[in-house]
């Protein structure tokens, strides 16, 4: 059969498992669709899965800055060959295979212009045979020379953790270095030892995490694992309608976090909703007095508040400050 996915590279299965090839579990010869792992196979695989990179295939990807540039927030990653090798690795590249769907949605990009700009949607539906499938979602600006596979490599790293794969560089929320001109860093973190192949496999992990028990359980009654799920998945869904400002502002000020995938809590998740729908509700108010008034009068609001454009806006006050004042013109012209 003709592999379906060709991004391994020489001596992948030692580096992307984080082990050397020789200890590898036995890979798999053949699949078909009709086969379906034993719990055991599926626990070990899953287990496999869930093992960090080796840290030589991690980079460090500069989130946020300082008003200066000097000093960033960086997070790690890992390139999508990485994920690739895994599977490779574990499964034979006949072992599984991707799916993409892509779309496009207008959308307006909240910048000093105002520019309306589409968006980039990719969908990457990922199949494990004997495990299962699972999908998910990528997104990017498509003014953006890169937005496809971006989009694309998103998409794929996301699905690939749901079956466990990368899960581990959720944990990281950010730290601070320094930057070079280039805004790059000038150094990078060291890794915890949780993130590392051999701390995973001595048992190490991250602080925050939940582990699964014997049954499959990650110790949360399944009511409650069910009811967090879907408050992430309609906390994520937020992220387009309201802008990069406003989504990471919330998570921040109530959350501590920039990925609501951290939330462990649930009253914490409901809370953040509640205020994300809130802002969701402030721009719609926002957009029916600027078809009145024109966007003219947005940008002289937002000067008085010495800002540049609405992406600033970053907290859910400032965003019914801004609002009011809106309305407040409309109000005053029509007088």
């Amino acid at each position: 059969m003709t592999a379906p996915n060709g991004h391994a590279r020489a001596g992948a299965a030692a580096s992307a498992n984080g082990t050397e090839a020789d200890k590898l579990p036995n890979v798999l010869q053949t699949f078909d669709q009709s086969h379906r792992f034993g719990a055991a196979e599926i626990n070990r695989y899953a287990a496999e899965l869930e093992i960090p990179f080796d840290p030589r295939l991690i980079e460090w990807r500069v989130t946020n800055s300082n008003r200066d540039k000097s000093r960033g927030q960086v997070i790690p990653y890992a390139d999508q060959r990485a994920y690739t090798d895994r599977l490779n690795a574990l499964f034979t590249p006949a072992g599984w295979t991707r799916r993409y769907n892509i779309h496009t949605s207008a959308n307006f990009e909240r910048s000093k212009d105002q520019r309306i700009v589409a968006k980039i949607l990719v969908n990457c539906e990922l199949a494990i045979f004997g495990l299962g499938s699972h999908s998910a979602t990528g997104e990017a600006w498509a003014d953006d020379d890169n937005a496809g596979t971006s989009a694309e490599a998103q998409a794929f790293k996301r699905a690939c953790s749901c079956f466990g794969l990368g899960r581990y560089l959720y944990y990281f929320t950010g730290v601070w270095v320094d930057l070079d001109e280039r805004k790059r860093p000038t150094n990078v973190p060291q890794l915890f030892g949780w993130a590392t192949p051999q701390g995973w496999r001595e048992g190490l992990r991250p602080k925050n995490s939940v582990q699964a028990n014997s049954n499959g359980s990650n110790g949360q009654p399944s009511a409650t694992r069910s009811q967090s799920e879907s408050l992430t998945a309609e906390i994520e869904a937020m992220a387009e309608s309201l802008g990069r400002g406003l989504y990471r502002g919330i998570l921040r000020d109530l959350a501590r976090v920039w990925n609501p995938r951290e939330i462990q809590d649930v009253s914490v998740q409901q809370k953040v909703l509640e205020y994300m729908r809130a802002a969701e509700r402030g721009l719609r108010r926002l957009e029916a007095a600027l078809d009145e008034t024109g966007p003219e009068t947005l940008v002289a609001v937002l000067k008085t508040f010495g800002l540049n454009s609405l992406e600033r806006v970053d907290t859910l006050e400032m965003l019914k400050r801004v609002v009011l004042e809106v309305e407040g013109s409309r109000q005053k012209s029509q007088i």
